[in-house]
C-alpha cells in the first residue's frame, strides 16, 4: 500500500498531523463510554478467535453456540481469580480488629516521632487527626453514594465487554468482508497481511501476558508463603495482576503488598515483601519478558512509556492496560504502509535496526 507524495512543506504536514492527533484524541476520550468496553471486546475477541473456530469447524457448532461458549470460558476463568481474590480479602476483613490495633500503634509511633523530630505536640496533632476524621465520617453518606455508583458502573462495563465480545465474534466474517472492500483491489494483499499480523501478535502478545502473570503470581506466593506472610496468597495475585502493567504496576504492587504486610505483621517482613517484590519485577523484566512475550510486541520504550501516561489520562487504568496493544497495532499498519513507515520506525526504534542486520548475517 502506497500514498501519494506531494510536494507540502514538512511542517504544514507535521502540523496537520499534530491537529489531527489532538483532535482523535479528543474524539476518544469523549467516546470513551462505548470505546473503553468495544476494545476490550476487539481484544478478548482476538484471544477466543481460535477457540470459537475449534468449536464451530471441528464440534461442527453454531456460530453463535461456538462464540457464546468461548465467552463462557473467559468469564469462568476470571470469575475463577475473582474468587480467590474474594475469598482472601474476607479472610483481610475478618481479621479487622487485629489490623485496627496494629495501625493504631503505627499511628502513635508515628506521632512520637514527628513530635521527637519536628517539635510537633501529640496533642495538637490528635486535634487534627480528631476533626479530619469527623469531616470524612460527616461525608459519610456521600462516600456510600459514589463507591454504590463506581461498582455499579463496573459491572455494567464488564457485560457490555462481554457482549461486544460476543458480537465481534460472530460477526467477525463480516467484518473481515467490510474492511476488504473498504479498500481498492490492488491493496487488498497488504490490507490481508496487516488483519493477520494484528490477529497473531496480539494473540500471542496477550496470552504471552497471561503465562507472564501466572508465573510471576506463582513465584510471589511461593516466596511470600517462604517469609511467612499471612496473606501471601492475596499479595502473590496482586503482585501479578499489576505486574503486567509496564512501569508503574510494580509500584502499585510494591506499595500495597509493603502496606498490607506492615499491618499485619512485624516490620521486618514488610521489608522483606519489598526487596522481594522488586527482586521478582528485575527476573521479570531482564528474563521472563523477553522469553514469554519475546517480540511479539517491540515498541520503543519512551513512546510505551508515553503511551501509558496518555492512556491513563484518557481511559484511567484501562487506558494503561489497553496503551501497549493500541500501539502495537498502529505500528503494524504503519510498517505496511510505504509513506508511513518511518512513523512505524519512530515507534520500533533501533530494534528494527538490529532484527534487520541480525536477519541478514543469517543470510550471509
Amino acid at each position: 500500500m502506497t500514498i501519494k507524495k506531494t510536494d507540502t512543506p514538512f511542517y504544514e504536514r507535521f502540523a496537520l498531523i499534530i491537529i489531527g492527533l489532538v483532535t482523535f484524541g479528543f474524539l476518544v476520550e469523549a467516546g470513551k463510554e462505548i470505546l473503553d468496553p468495544l476494545v476490550f471486546g476487539f481484544l478478548f475477541a482476538i484471544l477466543l478467535l481460535p477457540v470459537a473456530n475449534f468449536f464451530e469447524k471441528k464440534l461442527r457448532m453454531p456460530r453463535s453456540a461456538a462464540s457464546f461458549l468461548s465467552i463462557i470460558i473467559l468469564v469462568s476463568f476470571v470469575s475463577f481469580v475473582a474468587y480467590l481474590l474474594s475469598n482472601q480479602v474476607t479472610h483481610l476483613m475478618s481479621d479487622w480488629p487485629m489490623l485496627k490495633k496494629q495501625i493504631e500503634e503505627s499511628i502513635n509511633n508515628i506521632k512520637e516521632w514527628v513530635s521527637y523530630a519536628l517539635h510537633i505536640d501529640t496533642e495538637e496533632q490528635t486535634v487534627y487527626v480528631t476533626n479530619t476524621t469527623k469531616k470524612i465520617v460527616s461525608s459519610g453518606t456521600a462516600v456510600i453514594i459514589t463507591t454504590f455508583g463506581a461498582v455499579s458502573s463496573l459491572v455494567l462495563f464488564y457485560i457490555f465487554i462481554i457482549i461486544f465480545t460476543f458480537f465481534i465474534l460472530f460477526y467477525r466474517r463480516l467484518l473481515y468482508r467490510f474492511m476488504l472492500s473498504v479498500f481498492t483491489e490492488e491493496h487488498e494483499v497488504v490490507v490481508k497481511d496487516i488483519i493477520r499480523n494484528i490477529q497473531n501478535i496480539l494473540r500471542q502478545y496477550i496470552l504471552g501476558l497471561l503465562i507472564e502473570m501466572v508465573v510471576v503470581a506463582s513465584v510471589a506466593c511461593a516466596i511470600f508463603w517462604f517469609i511467612g506472610i499471612k496473606y501471601a496468597v492475596l499479595l502473590g495475585i496482586l503482585v501479578g495482576i499489576f505486574n503486567i502493567i509496564p512501569y508503574l504496576g510494580i509500584f502499585t504492587a510494591l506499595l500495597l503488598s509493603v502496606m498490607i504486610t506492615f499491618a499485619t505483621g512485624p516490620v521486618i517482613n514488610a521489608i522483606w515483601v519489598g526487596v522481594s517484590v522488586v527482586g521478582i519485577h528485575a527476573i521479570d523484566a531482564n528474563l521472563l519478558l523477553p522469553t514469554i512475550v519475546g517480540s511479539k510486541v517491540r515498541l520503543n520504550a519512551f513512546i510505551t512509556f508515553m503511551a501509558i501516561i496518555l492512556g491513563e489520562m484518557i481511559w484511567g487504568l484501562s487506558g494503561m492496560f489497553l496503551s501497549i496493544p493500541v500501539i502495537a497495532i498502529v505500528k503494524i499498519i504503519f510498517d505496511r504502509v510505504e509513506g508511513l513507515k518511518p512513523w512505524g520506525y519512530l515507534l520500533g526504534g533501533d530494534y528494527e535496526v538490529k532484527k534487520a542486520a541480525a536477519k541478514k548475517m543469517k543470510t550471509e
